[in-house]
């Protein structure tokens, strides 16, 4: 007579087994998605949502500021709350990899380390096509958006180079300021990009973008600039980068109720800037620092009260530098956007400056100015005239508080506009 127990024994060991491997499986299950969640693939591989190919690095500001000096953190409801050191981000993540190149392990480009000299526009688009580095052949010259984001505003710029800090993680990357020997200034440390201005700037001047890693900005640079024996070719510092050429590409979904998903990066954005609010002094959106922090930390909004002023990277991650006021009659951003025109300096009709939460720490008094970024032409005063000096889709400062009219020929070497009231388009997420 068979053993009473023997076939129970063996279904329970067939019924472990299967549950074993049903768990084993959900745990791999569950390690491969938070694996591919980390590298920006899971949501795509579980259908909960879009991978994010477009990973906004934080700006790496870790102090808090008023309108001129570092401060203690502010608390929720007082004054300066909300700034860019109070909301974290993506974190700046490097490797180093030993053979000349840098891997930025949150976007997924691969970064050439050392510059090496200048060259000028020309020869650093033709250079790509031959550039071999690490074994690599498939280096190309970085777009405005891929270039910024290796921008760290931990930097400062003072008044030399010995007493500022680069605004780019010199642990990883090679840099240098300008060279005195030759003439140039200490800040003359402009890095191209492949993105070229869709009009001009100063007086009719083809135009790239670049960012200048000695004092934070983005600007457009003319490609000849007038010397004594004529027009000559500027020259840059120039990092080639390769993957991830989806880097930098919105996609941008209205949700209907007044607010932009941008499934690129995960943020949520107002659809309509403050101008449209009717909020400010002259209820024409304009505010300055201290205002539009306020301002935005308290707005209630399509159902979501945890609005905030963008920090520097975020904000440039919207602009849409195939556009501006001159070739498109609008901002550079995409039409799915309302933006508020404004009436500019010399009475020309154009669309403002947009405040961000990142202090650009710069100059005499290095608290005292933060950043904003262009969707109008980036005007300054030179030769008498109120021009397009650095384009639409630069990234500038201004005064965080005092009176526009202090500085009725702008301020700095290209006469930069000074505002100080400038609009705001909040973001979540």
């Amino acid at each position: 007579m068979p053993h009473r127990g023997r076939w129970p024994s063996l279904r329970s060991v067939v019924l472990l087994a299967a549950v074993a491997g049903l768990y084993a499986g959900l745990v791999s299950c569950g390690r491969a998605q938070n694996e591919a969640a980390t590298t920006g693939a899971g949501a795509a591989a579980t259908g909960l949502a879009k991978p994010r190919t477009f990973v906004v690095v934080d700006t790496g500001q870790a102090r808090c500021y008023d309108n001129g000096r570092q401060i203690a953190p502010p608390a929720e409801g007082q004054p300066f709350y909300g700034q860019d050191a109070q909301h974290s981000g993506n974190a700046p993540r490097y490797r180093d990899n030993g053979d000349g190149t840098v891997t930025d392990l949150n976007t997924g480009l691969m970064w050439q380390q050392d510059p090496g000299g200048k060259v000028t526009w020309d020869a650093a688009v033709a250079g790509a096509n031959s550039f071999n580095l690490a074994g690599y052949t498939d280096w190309r010259l970085p777009t405005i958006k891929e270039l910024y984001s290796l921008i760290d505003f931990s930097g400062v710029t003072r008044m030399s180079a010995s007493a500022s800090t680069p605004y780019i993680d010199t642990d990883y990357f090679a840099f240098r300021y300008g060279d005195a020997s030759i003439g140039e200034r200490f800040i003359d440390a402009q890095y191209c990009s492949n993105t070229e201005y869709v009009s001009t700037t100063m007086n009719g001047n083809a135009t790239v973008f670049g960012v200048n890693f000695a004092d934070g900005r983005i600007k457009g640079y003319p490609k000849y600039k007038p010397g004594p024996r004529g027009w000559t070719a500027k020259t840059f510092f120039c990092l080639y980068v390769r993957g991830n050429t989806s880097y930098g590409t919105n996609d941008f979904v209205d949700n209907g109720d007044g607010t932009i998903t941008d499934q690129a990066t995960g943020l949520m954005w107002t659809q309509k800037d403050s101008g449209s609010f009717g909020i400010g002094d002259a209820s024409d959106g304009r505010l300055n620092w201290q205002q539009a922090l306020d301002w935005a930390e308290n707005l209630a909004h399509a159902g979501y009260s945890d609005w905030r002023l963008p920090n520097a990277k975020e904000l440039q991650s919207i602009v849409d530098y195939t556009r501006s006021p001159d070739t498109a009659g609008s901002a550079a951003i995409s039409p799915v956007f309302n933006c508020t025109a404004i009436v500019a300096e010399g009475g020309t009709t154009n669309y403002g400056f947009y405040w961000t939460s990142t202090t650009h720490l710069d100059g005499p008094t290095p608290a005292a100015t933060a950043c904003y970024v262009c969707f109008g032409e980036a005007y300054g005063y030179m030769g008498g005239w109120w021009l397009d000096v650095h384009g639409a889709g630069a990234q500038r400062s201004d005064p965080k508080s005092g009176n526009p009219r202090w500085f009725p020929f702008g301020r700095g070497p290209q006469g930069d506009a000074i505002r100080i009231y400038n609009l705001v388009r909040c973001v979540r997420g």
